[in-house]
C-alpha cells in the first residue's frame, strides 16, 4: 500500500517535494489555494502527479497519512488546523529531503540576518575547494528537488524558522546560527520566545559528532542558549575576546581555531565589507575549516566572493549620488546593519508590510546618518510616528520610480540613496527581488 502524501503549496519547495516523494513511491497529491505557475503545472503533469489549484478539497487532503506544508503557510491556516485536528503528521520539505539524502552531509544555516550571505559564501568556499556540493533551501532551489534530481556529497542549506518548525529527524553535521532578532512575529503569536525556540531547533537532533556554530556577541543567542540541550560541539565566533575553539577578530586579523589547527587572515582581504559581513565571514570560515577545507582554499574563496544581488548592491553613481540596493533587508535589524556601514549622508527608502517592527532600534542611526526618509509602502503611518522628530524630511511614495525620483531630489553630490526597507514587499511588489529590480530600473532611467 503506497503512502498517501499530501503537499500544501505548489511553490518551489512544494514542487521539489512532490517530485522527490513521487520518485520514492509515495501516492502524492499537491493542493494550492492560489494559482499554480504554468512551469510548475507542467512539471507535475510530466511526473504524473495529481494536483489542484485555486482550491483545497478536504476529501483529497484529509485522507493523507502525512502532509508537507510549504513554509509560507501559517499554522493558523484553516486547512492546516483541519489536518492537525485529524492528527495527521505535518513535516517540512527539508525533513522529506533529509530522509532520502543517503550518505550526503549537510551544512545548515539559519538566523534572522546574514543567513543568505553566509550560505552563499559557504557554498563558494566549498565549490572553490572542489567539493561535490549544492546550495539549496530558502535561497532558491529546493533541497528535495536537488536530492531527487542530482545527489551531492555536501548540501549547503539556507533554512528559515518556518522550515525548522516541522522537522522531526533533520540533522545537519554543521549547524550555523548567525543571530536572532525580532522577525516574523506575526507568525509566532507575537511571542519572541516562540521564534527563538524555532531557531534553536537547528541543533535539535545533532549528536556529539556534529558542530554548532553561533555568534557569542549576539545578546539573544547568549541569553537563551542555556535553555536548550545541545549535544553537538560548540564553536562560537566573536569580536570581543580570544578563543581557543571557534573564530575571533583581533587587530584586523580573523583567527580560526579548531583543535590544534589554526588559521589567520586579514579582514582587509575580505571581499565582503562591513562589520556584519565580518561576522558572516567568521561563521563560514569556521565551518569550512571544521570540515577540513585547506587554509589557502578558504583564504582564496573569501577574497574572491562576489556580493549577492539585492544585498548592499551598488547600482550606480549619478552626478556624485550613489544608489545602493538593499531590498533584501526585510526586517529592522537588516536595515540597522546597512545604516551602520554608511559613511556618507544618507537618503533612506523605507517601508512595505510591517511584521511587528520596532523602529526604535534604528533611531540613533537615523539621527546620526539620515538626512531624509522616503517611505515606499501603502501604509506609512508607523514610520512617520517613529521618526518625525529625527529627520527633517519625510515623504510618501507609491512606486519604486517615485521613490527614486524623490530620493534623488533630496540628494546632493556625495550623498547615498539607500533602499533598505526593513519591511516585507508584498503590498506593492511580488517579492523583495521584484522590489530591487524595479529600484534598479528606476535608477537607470534617471
Amino acid at each position: 500500500m503506497r503512502k498517501r502524501f499530501v503537499i500544501l503549496g505548489a511553490g518551489e519547495s512544494g514542487i521539489g517535494a512532490a517530485i522527490l516523494a513521487n520518485q520514492q513511491g509515495y501516492d502524492v497529491f499537491v493542493s494550492d489555494g492560489g494559482i499554480i505557475k504554468d512551469n510548475y503545472k507542467k512539471e507535475l503533469e510530466d511526473h504524473g502527479i495529481d494536483y489542484e489549484g485555486g482550491q483545497h478539497s478536504d476529501e483529497k487532503i484529509l485522507n493523507a497519512q502525512e502532509v508537507m506544508k510549504s513554509p509560507g503557510i501559517p499554522e493558523k491556516n484553516e486547512r492546516v488546523k483541519a489536518v492537525r485536528k485529524k492528527g495527521i503528521p505535518i513535516i517540512s520539505e527539508i525533513e522529506l529531503a533529509y530522509r532520502f539524502k543517503g550518505k550526503s552531509k549537510i551544512i545548515g544555516i539559519t538566523g534572522s540576518n546574514g543567513k543568505t550571505t553566509t550560505t552563499a559564501l559557504m557554498y563558494h568556499i566549498c565549490k572553490h575547494a572542489g567539493l561535490d556540493c549544492a546550495m539549496v533551501g530558502n535561497i532558491g532551489y529546493s533541497f528535495a528537488r536537488q536530492v531527487a534530481e542530482q545527489q551531492k556529497e555536501w548540501y549547503v542549506v539556507e533554512i528559515s524558522s518556518f522550515q525548522l518548525d516541522n522537522i522531526e529527524t533533520f540533522r545537519p553535521e554543521i549547524a550555523i546560527l548567525t543571530n536572532i532578532t525580532e522577525d516574523h512575529l506575526d507568525r509566532y503569536e507575537y511571542k519572541f520566545e516562540n521564534y527563538i525556540n524555532s531557531k534553536f531547533r537547528i541543533s535539535l537532533n545533532q549528536t556529539g559528532n556534529d558542530f554548532f556554530i553561533y555568534c557569542e556577541d549576539d545578546p539573544v543567542t547568549m541569553q537563551y542558549i542555556q535553555q536548550f540541550t545541545i549535544h553537538s560541539n560548540p564553536l562560537p565566533f566573536t569580536m570581543n575576546r580570544e578563543l581557543l575553539r571557534g573564530a575571533f577578530i583581533r587587530q584586523g586579523q580573523m583567527h580560526i581555531a579548531s583543535g590544534d589547527e589554526r588559521m589567520q587572515m586579514s579582514i582587509y582581504d575580505f571581499a565582503l565589507k562591513g562589520k556584519h559581513n565580518q561576522y558572516n565571514t567568521m561563521a563560514a570560515g569556521i565551518a569550512a575549516f571544521t570540515i577540513g577545507i585547506r587554509k589557502e582554499k578558504i583564504r582564496e574563496a573569501i577574497q574572491s566572493f562576489e556580493a549577492l544581488e539585492h544585498r548592499m548592491e551598488h547600482v550606480n553613481t549619478i552626478r556624485g549620488v550613489e544608489f545602493i540596493n538593499d531590498s533584501k533587508a526585510t526586517n529592522v535589524n537588516s536595515t540597522w546593519y546597512a545604516l551602520e556601514s554608511m559613511e556618507k549622508p544618507t537618503i533612506l527608502i523605507l517601508g512595505g508590510i510591517d511584521k511587528g517592527n520596532d523602529y526604535s532600534l534604528i533611531r540613533d542611526l537615523v539621527k546620526e546618518k539620515v538626512k531624509a526618509i522616503v517611505c515606499l509602502g501603502t501604509d506609512n503611518r508607523k514610520i512617520h510616528e517613529a521618526f518625525r522628530n529625527d529627520t527633517p524630511l519625510m515623504v510618501n511614495t507609491a512606486s519604486a520610480e517615485e521613490a527614486v525620483k524623490a530620493a534623488y531630489h533630496f540628494a546632493n553630490k556625495g550623498d547615498v540613496v539607500l533602499l533598505s526597507p526593513a519591511c516585507a514587499s508584498f503590498d506593492l511588489f511580488k517579492n523583495y527581488e521584484d522590489r530591487g529590480e524595479q529600484f534598479k530600473k528606476a535608477v537607470r532611467d534617471l
